[in-house]
């Protein structure tokens, strides 16, 4: 039996006035009542028990990350997903969903079940894995999604890449519709990006590196949008980094289309112009790239305004050879799982909280939990999936100490305010401070 005493509770819905206690028996929620509620509990259930006193944290349903690279199978020097998870739990993560674009890409039954099994024997968060659209991530043949679904997909993306193939998309919406899951789109029109270091405009010629343009993004959301309209199907669009992109899907989502978005982190904290202050640091070389500073106000009002869904860390770690390079040379990519829940706390009170904590604490409880048809509430007889978070607590990122295998992250020195300082997967503390 665990007690966690004397916090303030957000229970996936509101936040609760008061003090609460939750009591933990075995894998599942068994009370939830204020803390002057039941002075003696301890006493009148017998010694066999945790307990923790929480004053001044806030207990909130289990976070979710639905965009994380574990490099396992095929390049777990990079990431594994034992590492991988433990690295979420101390994030702050109680699940987090493995991307397919690994070497091979899970893109059948078998390789879907190897993610799965290796995801819930792991130490920290649970790892569910995303299956692959095409057969190889080539964008043109649809795998076999129900296999796939049986052996537990939750989700659906040739991450890492567009589906490229425009009537491949199409079938798959019409597949993934009748499953009730989700096809989560990586909006790039190649053709576009190829070739590009980051965001194309002033400081890319500036710096003289090849740009990105932002119509590579918005087309593509376009397309998907078009052909979730058609099709009915489940749409989501993962890192969406655009202002324009953002319109479209505001404008998509009044319509009543069944789509749903993320925004990473980093998209909400850096613009293009890092590139230059860092001294073309590859920490900050990321696909889709920092854009600029009307995108970053853009995407925070898609935060506040309901737009935006979920945020998602697209933690992409790889072996310091494959980053610490010129930014040119440099893997696309930023390592986070660990302290994104810290980064965005952190950015949030710094701008005077633009919005409800409980609007914010959504982005990693229901609203990620909705597109993977996760149940994230704290209530009686419920799993017992908790984080708890520390508004106050200041501490400063340090990637030598990190679970995960990455070690060049541009939030590395940083100290940010509100942490994740407990996390609980079906009743057991996978992290605590």
């Amino acid at each position: 039996m665990i007690w966690l005493r004397n916090a303030m509770l957000y229970d996936g819905k509101t936040l609760r006035d008061g003090s609460w206690d939750i009591c933990i028996e075995g894998s599942r929620i068994a009370k939830v009542i204020p803390c002057e509620a039941e002075k003696t509990a301890l006493k009148s259930e017998g010694a066999s028990c945790l307990d923790r006193d929480l004053r001044g944290c806030l207990v909130c349903p289990g976070f979710v990350d639905i965009h994380a690279h574990f490099r396992d199978p095929g390049q777990t020097w990079r990431e594994d997903i034992e590492s991988g998870s433990k690295a979420a739990a101390v994030g702050g993560f109680t699940h987090v969903v493995a991307m397919p674009n690994t070497d091979p890409p899970v893109d059948d039954p078998s390789g879907v079940r190897y993610v799965a099994e290796k995801g819930r024997q792991a130490e920290g968060a649970v790892v569910l894995p995303a299956g692959a659209v095409t057969v190889g991530r080539q964008g043109r043949t649809i795998t076999e999604m129900i296999g796939m679904v049986k052996e537990g997909a939750v989700l659906f993306t040739d991450d890492g890449s567009p589906v490229l193939s425009s009537q491949a998309m199409r079938i798959a919406l019409l597949y993934l519709k009748d499953l009730n899951i989700s096809l989560m789109e990586h909006p790039e029109e190649v053709s576009l990006s190829e070739g590009g270091q980051m965001n194309e405009g002033r400081i890319s010629a500036l710096c003289g590196l090849k740009g990105i343009p932002r119509s590579s993004e918005i087309i593509d959301v376009d397309r998907a949008i078009a052909l979730c309209k058609e099709t009915k199907g489940r749409l989501h669009l993962t890192h969406v980094s655009t202002k324009e992109a953002l319109e479209s899907i505001r404008k998509a989502k009044a319509e009543g289309l069944n789509l749903t978005c993320d925004v990473t982190p980093h998209h909400l904290v850096f613009d293009d112009e890092m590139i230059v202050k860092s001294g073309y640091s590859p920490a900050f070389k990321v696909n889709p790239p920092l854009r600029t500073k009307d995108d970053v106000e853009a995407l925070w009002e898609g935060l506040k305004d309901g737009t935006v869904d979920a945020i998602a860390t697209d933690h992409a770690p790889y072996h310091v050879d494959e980053k610490d390079l010129t930014f040119e040379e440099a893997k696309f990519g930023i390592a986070s799982l660990e302290c994104a829940v810290a980064v965005v706390l952190d950015e949030w009170d710094k701008r005077g909280k633009p919005f409800d904590l409980s609007r914010l604490l959504g982005l990693f409880t229901a609203g990620p939990g909705g597109v993977i048809g996760m149940d994230r509430t704290i209530k009686v007889g419920g799993k017992a999936d908790i984080t708890v978070i520390d508004l106050n607590r200041e501490q400063k990122v340090d990637v030598r100490r990190w679970k995960s295998k990455a070690r060049i992250s541009p939030y590395d020195s940083l100290t940010l305010k509100g942490w994740p300082v407990m996390t609980v997967v079906a009743g057991e503390i996978r992290h605590a401070l």
